[in-house]
């Protein structure tokens, strides 16, 4: 066993120990504590490192190892330090205990994504302890925020200290590089390559107020309600972006089944829970999620407002957008609450061969396909405006029967130990020889 493998459990324990959780309101601990974690074990092997705060107590940690070829251009590979709230009462143990028990580690932040910062230390420590340079610069960056938008994180590190990410052209992170296992013989290796795009949309419809008990044509309750259920209801059409449509076609051809683009339901029942993953790529979505309107029960409000989460695909925005308007109403206007780009790349280029060779000497029966994430990450958000052609990959080796889309933000979110054995075994080749 590697000193990587001997240490990796131990540090994700010491992380998943310290409280990041992160509220969205400014309320929480912040991430200093977890990044005084790891400043300090960069410290114990000699490795210096750089802290930034972009507000009390939410810490970003960023340090570059430099390669042996300083033409190649940097890589950056980045987690984030938050994690989502748990309620200790919903979890079958302590979520911010660390707890190991049947060759899990539980906690909050086991997957989402304590296990990778705890990978990124293992083998950054390994790797200056036994001296050895990887082919070119690799900026390792441990973020604050990413839970609630980055905004303290990579979006104010990418703001103010560019200079940290300079010759990054290529990154890895989370939600990808996770295994499904089709038989003993073939586990396909999920790689993020691409991400919906994000519109958070606030509805409002003015009218004209007046008493409850008069006859009222212009009531802005009734506007907003119309255009809610139209666009909540809206049939949006299966729209296939090339990485997703790749993603079935590559499931399809692992279990010998066809691929139907008119109904490609019988591929995604193969993926099991993963679907949850994967499920809203093939369309666009708008999910109403807020109604805001009026102040007592007999008086018709001059203004009512709704908000819509709408996620559209990598290359349909303007489409997206034209259909959206349409189902307004000519009485409702749209404002944006947040609004995100949709990203997509290719799966080539010697980024992705260094991948697949990695993963494959560690697991003969690897097979690497890309897929398209229905959510965001600090990949999309902050880092494309740098150039930086981004790719999920956090590397685990799962038991074939693990709801792993369940551990994100979910109870008794847990870890496999052998996975984060496995993950930095494959890490530790693809960062030395990509």
């Amino acid at each position: 066993m590697t000193p990587a493998e001997k240490e990796v459990a131990d540090l994700c324990v010491e992380l998943i120990r310290v409280d990041s959780s992160n509220y969205g309101d400014g309320s929480g601990p912040g991430e200093r504590a977890a990044a005084e974690v790891v400043m300090a074990r960069l410290a114990e092997v000699g490795i210096e490192s750089t802290y930034v705060e972009s507000e009390p107590g939410r810490g970003n940690v960023v340090t570059r190892v430099e390669g042996a070829d300083p033409s190649l251009p940097a890589l950056l590979v980045h987690g984030h330090l938050d994690v989502v709230p748990a309620n200790a009462a919903d979890w079958s143990v302590d979520p911010f205990a660390g707890e190991v028990r049947d060759g899990y580690i539980w906690g909050r932040g086991a997957v989402d994504m304590k296990d990778m910062d705890a990978m990124m230390l293992a083998v950054l420590r390994q790797m200056k302890r036994e001296g050895r340079r990887p082919r070119r610069d690799i900026v390792f960056a441990w973020l604050a925020d990413e839970e609630a938008g980055g905004v303290y994180g990579a979006k104010h590190l990418t703001a103010n200290h560019a200079e940290l990410f300079e010759g990054v052209t290529e990154s890895i992170s989370e939600v990808g590089g996770y295994s499904l296992e089709i038989d003993p013989s073939l586990r396909l290796y999920l790689i993020e390559t691409a991400q919906k795009g994000l519109a958070w949309m606030k509805l409002t419809a003015d009218g004209t107020a007046g008493h409850g008990s008069m006859l009222n044509d212009d009531n802005a309750v009734t506007e907003v309600a119309r255009a809610v259920a139209r666009i909540g209801e809206h049939d949006w059409p299966l729209t296939y972006t090339p990485t997703v449509r790749r993603f079935l076609t590559e499931v399809a051809d692992a279990y010998g089944i066809p691929f139907d683009e008119n109904d490609p339901q019988p591929v995604l029942d193969r993926i099991g829970p993963l679907v949850r993953f994967v499920g809203a790529t093939l369309r666009h979505t708008t999910n109403p999620t807020q109604l805001d309107a009026g102040y007592k029960s007999n008086v018709i409000p001059g203004q009512a407002t709704a908000v819509v989460d709408g996620r559209f695909l990598p290359g349909f925005e303007d489409e997206f957008f034209k259909t959206v308007d349409s189902l307004l109403g000519p009485k409702v206007r749209r404002d944006f609450v947040h609004h995100d780009i949709a990203l997509e790349t290719t799966f080539d280029g010697a980024l992705v061969e260094s991948m697949i060779a990695a993963l494959k000497a560690e697991d003969p029966a690897a097979r690497a396909i890309p897929y398209c994430m229905s959510g965001g990450t600090d990949n999309k958000t902050f880092f494309a405006d740098l150039g930086v052609r981004g790719f999920g990959f956090v590397p685990l080796r799962l038991p074939a029967d693990m709801d792993f889309a369940s551990m994100f933000h979910g109870v008794d979110e847990r870890v496999p130990v052998d996975a984060l054995h496995f993950g930095v075994r494959v890490l530790d080749r693809f960062l030395l020889n990509y």
